[in-house]
């Protein structure tokens, strides 16, 4: 039997990664509520960071 990969939006990545970002919830909880796994909404936080640290310079 083989699993199916889920597949997100990037406005849904982009609203899961503010919630750790800048309204200050922990990647555990926030994943935890979404129902994430805490490596995927860690990839998603570290790849705005940089997005955003590259927008900024």
């Amino acid at each position: 039997m083989t699993r199916k990969r889920r597949s997100y939006t990037a406005e849904f990545k982009l609203e899961a990664a503010t919630l750790v970002l800048d309204q200050g919830y922990s990647v555990p909880e926030a994943s935890k509520s979404l129902g994430l796994n805490e490596n995927v909404l860690r990839r998603w936080v570290k790849q705005l960071g940089l997005v955003l640290q590259l927008h900024i310079q």
